[in-house]
């Protein structure tokens, strides 16, 4: 037989989703397991947006939509981000697909030719350096330190992009730091971007998560000449607690948006239907639960940074944003667990499962080796009890 595609080949399974399979295998089992893995909120989907859902359900709107998205929902999509985030957006720019993930995909496919390069500012999302390879194209990973709050050095992407270089990945908040952009730091990216002709994808799924009453800038609403080369991309998952609805939503000069919607005429057809009628909602009714939400994560970051930091060999960074700590755990690293020998943060997330119970994410999934991702998208008990595990594990490593 012929050989398989070799860039199909090459894709790597996401191993947030695999740990996190792992995890609920391990919860069946019946083992006491406490996870912070998955990026999903805890709360339940409000209740404004199910009834919208169950109206829609039983007026039979249960049909083909049009591929790039209802124009309700477009419609909503533009007023959400007009009033939150001060940028003007017309419905022809706004295509809605299956979750903020498949936004990326189609805004990476619609952009790029193989062997195009893509400026990766690390820690990031698993996700993307998978995705540019998907396309033939060739992720450049930019590293960013805890030491400098994990913000990016103007030195260092001046330094990354070459003739190659097609366009650069944000992330802000960030997932997995949870670092927060300012306007002013957005505009030195945005001016290296048009000096060197780049596009911008700018992932901003967790723009409504933000803490200490701190600012969020959207990447589009610099200036006029940047959003021309901007696609931003957003969603219902994290804030509105709807991950299993798949509803993602991406908004882009005219020109890219058809493209992308030809993408998903030939591949998808369309998102649910009823997701999508649940979803104005979600955008246009109150906003009431969103705020709420974002109040109880604080709350959970607050004591989840604060017990960290007591533990002996441990760091954090403490995020403005999304809903994920990054622990410094280099410090521990050579140590020994019951006789086995933490040489990574890979290993340590092993021993922490196996010994502890205790799931979560190694940071090189991310590219930050010698870290971990916990998420608080867990109630308060369990946050508690699983960092009383890691406190244990850690103080029975040996030298």
């Amino acid at each position: 037989m012929k050989p398989l595609s070799e860039i199909a080949l090459k894709v790597k399974s996401s191993p947030t989703l695999s740990i996190n399979s792992m995890y609920k295998q391990m919860i069946a089992s019946g083992e006491d397991v406490i996870g912070f893995v998955a990026g999903e909120p805890d709360f339940a989907t409000p209740e404004n947006i199910k009834d919208a859902c169950k109206r829609a359900l039983d007026d039979n709107k249960t049909k083909y939509t049009p591929s790039s998205g209802i124009v309700e929902l477009k419609k909503a999509i533009c007023e959400r981000m007009k009033m939150d985030c001060n940028i003007n957006y017309k419905p022809s720019e706004v295509l809605v697909a299956s979750g903020a993930k498949h936004n990326l995909y189609l805004a990476l496919r619609a952009l790029l030719n193989p062997g195009d390069e893509v400026i990766l500012i690390a820690p990031c999302w698993v996700s993307y350096d998978e995705m540019i390879k998907m396309c033939g194209a060739v992720p450049v990973v930019v590293q960013t330190e805890i030491e400098d709050n994990f913000k990016l050095s103007m030195q260092k992407l001046e330094d990354a992009v070459t003739k190659k270089t097609k366009c650069i990945i944000i992330n802000s908040p960030n997932n997995p730091t949870g670092v927060l952009y300012s306007r002013d730091e957005l505009m030195q990216i945005a001016e290296i971007c048009e000096r060197h002709d780049l596009y911008v994808i700018s992932d901003e799924i967790y723009y409504k998560l933000i803490y200490d009453g701190e600012k969020f800038t959207s990447f589009a609403s610099l200036d006029e000449r940047f959003k021309e080369r901007t696609i931003l991309i957003g969603g219902v998952s994290k804030s509105y607690a709807m991950t299993g609805w798949r509803i993602g939503f991406s908004l882009a000069p005219e020109h890219i948006t058809k493209i992308m919607s030809s993408y998903v005429s030939h591949s998808t057809a369309a998102p649910s239907s009823l997701s999508q009628w649940a979803s104005v909602e979600a955008f246009s009714g109150s906003q009431d639960s969103v705020n709420q939400m974002r109040d109880v994560f604080e709350q959970r970051r607050n004591y989840m940074a604060g017990r960290l930091k007591t533990i002996s060999g441990v760091d954090c960074f403490v995020p403005s944003g999304a809903f994920y700590i990054f622990v410094d755990i280099r410090k521990l690293l050579g140590k020994t667990a019951d006789g086995v020998k933490i040489d990574s943060c890979e290993t340590f997330a092993n021993e922490l499962l196996k010994q502890a119970h205790v799931a979560v994410v190694p940071g090189y999934c991310f590219f930050k080796p010698g870290f971990l991702r916990l998420n608080f998208v867990t109630d308060i008990e369990n946050i508690i009890e699983g960092l009383n595990r890691i406190e244990d594990f850690v103080n029975k490593l040996k030298d």
